[in-house]
């Protein structure tokens, strides 16, 4: 299976330029993989360059998770933080995806600074 980028998840979320999103739904109709660091850039730019809220990240990471072509890195873990980010917004996606991948894989607590993060469970705050 071939792998896309960040701009490509991008243009099919918001399909805001004809001619990239034709390429981006023609690359992946064959079947495409995202891995979790461009699902988190994906998330990073719809906030910051869009201007998306947090429902609509977590309307978006739906869409993909269940998009036709496009698989995402360990879409169990995913739909875990998408779960967990609608439940706190405020913790921002890219910290539910860093939790909920560590514990899938077995590695908690996950150790962090973040005072909010810290506050769920498996995460220990330093």
């Amino acid at each position: 299976m071939r792998a896309i980028d960040t701009n490509v998840l991008v243009r099919l979320v918001t399909r805001d330029d004809a001619k990239q999103v034709a390429a981006a739904e023609a690359f992946v109709a064959r079947g495409a993989w995202a891995s979790h660091l461009v699902l988190a850039e994906a998330t990073w730019v719809l906030t910051s360059v869009y201007d998306r809220d947090p429902e609509q990240i977590a309307t978006a990471v739906e869409m993909l998770l269940n998009h036709q072509h496009v698989t995402l890195q360990d879409s169990d873990a995913v739909a875990a933080a998408v779960e967990r980010f609608r439940r706190r917004p405020a913790l921002g996606f890219s910290d539910c995806l860093v939790l909920e991948v560590a514990r899938k894989a077995g590695h908690l607590p996950l150790g962090t600074f973040d005072r909010d993060l810290a506050k769920l469970d498996g995460v220990e705050r330093l």
